[in-house]
């Protein structure tokens, strides 16, 4: 059964890892790759990423990707999302806001330490949802 406008976006907007896939060549399937985001309901999703990164290149060439989110307890449930993409410029304050999304203080601190020393500059990536694909399958 699809979700609601109301329980996709709320789904979405909890701390799943995301899987995003956007096409690179015409040769292969899409790059499809696990990933961090953001995203508050009726908003932008945004992530962060190498400025160079294979997924930041090809979503450069392609102009958007998609990005699905899924749970398998208490029931199976996904939304996936498609949609433009625009680039800007990354800084500390959504560095920070992106680890204790996803971590506890002490270790989104400790994450942000190595970010800075091993992983280097990052862009954001923001995404407008324009299509949507979403259910709930129900109590197995």
């Amino acid at each position: 059964m699809a979700l609601s406008v109301e329980e996709r976006e709320e789904f979405l907007a909890q701390p799943h890892i995301g899987a995003l896939s956007v096409a690179e060549t015409a040769e292969r399937g899409p790059l499809n790759v696990p990933i961090w985001y953001q995203y508050a309901p009726g908003g932008s999703l945004w992530i962060r990423t190498g400025p160079d990164s294979r997924k930041a290149r090809a979503i450069r060439a392609a102009g958007r990707f998609s990005l699905m989110v899924q749970r398998v307890e208490p029931t199976i449930r996904y939304v996936s999302v498609e949609g433009p993409a625009e680039f800007s410029d990354d800084n500390h304050d959504l560095a920070v806001e992106m680890a204790v999304r996803y971590l506890s203080a002490d270790r989104a601190e400790k994450f942000l330490e190595f970010e800075r020393q091993y992983l280097g500059e990052h862009t954001v990536i923001t995404m407008r949802p324009q299509h949507w694909l979403s259910a709930d399958m129900g109590a197995l």
